[in-house]
């Protein structure tokens, strides 16, 4: 990215997060325990996630990204994207897991609606695991639409195409989980032809991404196989749809474990939002069930795509 000098974008380092913006959706529990464990030098937290002494800073800096970028999105419009380590769609309210210690996204959009005038947000996760922490929390939630497509089955074993949430939150979880060996033409039909017309009808104030590119064909870690230009085609699908909207982009780096996959389709993803061109548009056929299932609470989606 370098070389092609960031496309022009704007490098800021991202600040720390404020402790009362993750107690927006974490419990304070939570949120001690971290600071605690990275105090006494690190340690496990579970058989897949490990603290160490700079895990406290590492992740109150990565949710402070997130935040921060979104305050400038909602002052300034356009598109931002968050290269945030540690991730954090995994981490549930009082939960750390899956290398997540602190839910970017969750918290983002959680000062979006508490301090940035948004009503609702809308939160498309394309990584290949399922985001049981962005969904675990706001799963009550009618503010906050979370829909997910990810391999199934696999870690967390979350994502139940049958989950939509609960109570006020019924209907604002759409779970659009694929089997291995699924592709571009599958993942990009349903950003277009489920999560796009749903995203038209609610009309969202912000829109975010939690952006694994652990779907990639050469990542050790799943069995999909999307390959950098699917990751463009989203991206621009996503740009496209802002700019419909009126609404600014939120771009957060969740999981990727070929760092050649990683970083190219980074710069796909990078080079969509900052273009004019259009996605080419997917076969809807990949999206027809889905469509059906999720008609009960969005008439519109019986009709043809």
């Amino acid at each position: 990215m370098s070389e092609r000098d960031w496309l022009g974008m704007e490098l800021v380092e991202a600040p720390a997060a404020e402790r009362d913006q993750l107690l927006r959706v974490h419990d304070a529990g939570l949120v001690q325990s971290i600071e605690d464990l990275s105090a006494r030098g690190g340690g496990m937290i579970d058989l897949d996630t490990v603290a160490s002494a700079g895990s406290w800073q590492a992740a109150l800096h990565s949710t402070g990204g997130a935040v921060h970028a979104t305050e400038r999105l909602l002052g300034n419009g356009g598109f931002a994207f968050c290269g945030l380590r540690p991730p954090g769609h995994h981490a549930e309210r009082d939960r750390a897991m899956g290398f997540c210690l602190f839910n970017n996204v969750a918290v983002a959009a959680a000062h979006a609606i508490a301090t940035g005038g948004v009503e609702r947000v809308l939160v498309l996760d394309w990584d290949v695991h399922h985001g049981n922490g962005t969904e675990e929390i706001y799963y009550g939630s009618p503010q906050v639409l979370y829909s997910s497509i990810h391999q199934s089955p696999l870690y967390p074993g979350t994502g139940a195409v049958t989950d939509f949430g609960t109570g006020e939150g019924e209907g604002y979880t759409v779970n659009l989980p694929v089997p291995p060996g699924s592709g571009p033409n599958e993942f990009l039909a349903l950003v277009q032809h489920v999560v796009a017309p749903i995203a038209r009808e609610w009309r969202p104030g912000l829109i975010c991404v939690s952006a694994g590119y652990d779907a990639h064909r050469d990542d050790p870690l799943a069995n999909c196989e999307l390959d950098d230009a699917a990751y463009w085609d989203m991206a621009a699908t996503m740009r496209v749809l802002g700019v419909e909207l009126e609404v600014p982009v939120l771009i957060c780096l969740e999981g990727g474990y070929s760092l050649g996959a990683l970083s190219r389709s980074v710069v796909a993803t990078l080079d969509a939002l900052s273009s004019d061109g259009d996605p080419r548009d997917a076969p809807t056929e990949a999206a027809a069930s889905y469509r059906e299932r999720l008609a009960r609470f969005w008439p519109f989606l019986s009709a043809p795509a």
